[in-house]
């Protein structure tokens, strides 16, 4: 029976960052993915060229049931020790907006990266191999996996969340957490595109493809969210940054969104002022205001007519137009679900983790990093700045161990 210092289980970002930063610091290390191809999220991530960190990542950027989690990781591993690694390695990235870095190139030179660092750690590296059961055996761990069974005192689940099924990812790492008694947060869909119901949608349908940047909030109280992104109209629901943002303060069936398409004007006060010295019709006046598509939808909607020129608008219409634009509520029917999802929401309960090491308080030597946990970043680059700092934590604390035994 082979024996290793640390079996990691999943060779995504996480994964492979903790593996190699372990090897590196002397542990015989072990890492194993069930995917015939390497670290396939981190392929497709950012349109193919990897968000890979955002310079302002903090606590306030993730969600949590208890939110304080993060904050220990994130602290010792920080986004600019990330960016340190990345210009070691000579990867050319640009900031692309509020904080995101992107490679120049292609999301490759990142996975390249992350397996030079497991080379100069000496990492073993079993891809595709399955793991068909974890158990203890005396103070660590017997595993059985397709390459045959070994031992090792210490094993890391970094095997990810739900979305994107098609690339291979899967409930593994959850399964095995509760196996061991580990409470999990109800895992949903989060970063997701949402939708409505048919009857909703129908009069928006027709604006599909169009973006615009809105004002877009839910949820109550210290739970709820705000952001000032761009939204996208699609022929099922709504979709774009601020839509994907959200959706991860979207807790329950029942929450309306609130959004704001025109979050940089007073739209009621600047129809009524144009009232005094245009001669336009109002489907024009608000057309220099709004994409044109929406204006006449929105005119529509709001059953006025847009060839009525402006001056002949009552201006008890033109507020109840400003108003519906700028507090647009709606409720959505659902999300695209794990196949459009960028990210889970839940996973393993913190409160079975270590946040200064992310080891398991219920079995030692069993440690939870990444995405499995239940830890969710925002969009931009926030979640993979968790996966290293998660990943820096446990590798840190499993050489501090294996140097103390």
């Amino acid at each position: 029976m082979q024996a290793f210092d640390a079996v990691v289980v999943g060779a995504g970002a996480a994964g492979l960052f903790c593996a190699g930063l372990a090897g590196q610091r002397g542990l015989r290390v072990l890492l194993i993915d069930h995917a015939p191809r390497l670290a396939e999220k981190i392929r497709i991530s950012g349109g193919g060229r990897c968000n890979f960190t955002n310079r302002e990542a903090g606590p306030t950027n993730f969600l949590s049931e208890n939110p304080a989690f993060c904050r220990s990781a994130l602290a010792r591993y920080t986004p600019q020790d990330f960016i340190k690694l990345v210009q070691r390695h000579g990867i050319a990235f640009h900031e692309k907006h509020k904080g995101q870095l992107f490679c120049d190139d292609s999301a490759e030179q990142i996975i390249r990266m992350l397996v030079h660092e497991c080379e100069a750690g000496g990492v073993t590296r079993w891809q595709p191999c399955t793991v068909a059961d974890v158990r203890r055996a005396g103070e660590g761990f017997e595993l059985d996996t397709g390459n045959g069974q070994l031992r090792t005192p210490r094993v890391v689940v970094a095997t990810g969340g739900l979305p994107v099924p098609k690339i291979g990812a899967s409930d593994w790492g959850l399964r095995l957490a509760q196996r061991f008694e580990h409470a999990i947060v109800e895992p949903r869909p989060a970063l997701v595109p949402l939708t409505f119901d048919a009857a909703t949608w129908a009069p928006f349908a027709a604006l599909a493809g169009l973006s615009l940047p809105v004002e877009v909030s839910c949820g109550s109280g210290k739970a709820r969210g705000r952001f000032l992104e761009d939204l996208l109209f699609t022929h099922r629901g709504l979709s774009g940054p601020a839509i994907l943002q959200i959706s991860s303060y979207r807790t329950a069936s029942d929450q309306p969104l609130q959004i704001n398409l025109a979050p940089e004007l007073q739209l009621d006060q600047e129809l009524i002022a144009a009232k005094a010295v245009s001669r336009r019709q109002l489907g024009n006046e608000l057309a220099s205001r709004l994409p044109q598509r929406l204006a006449a939808a929105w005119l529509e909607r709001a059953g006025l007519d847009a060839a009525r020129p402006l001056p002949e608008c009552r201006d008890a219409d033109l507020q109840r137009l400003g108003r519906s634009v700028h507090g647009w509520e709606l409720m959505p029917s659902g999300d695209e679900g794990w196949r459009k999802a960028e990210v889970m929401r839940g996973g393993v309960s913190t409160k079975d983790l270590s946040s200064q090491t992310l080891e398991s308080k219920r079995i030692p030597g069993l440690y939870f990093i990444g995405e499995v946990v239940d830890v969710t970043g925002w969009l931009g680059g926030y979640n993979f700045q968790w996966a290293w700092a998660s990943a820096a934590a446990c590798a840190l604390a499993m050489a501090a161990a294996s140097t103390q035994a």
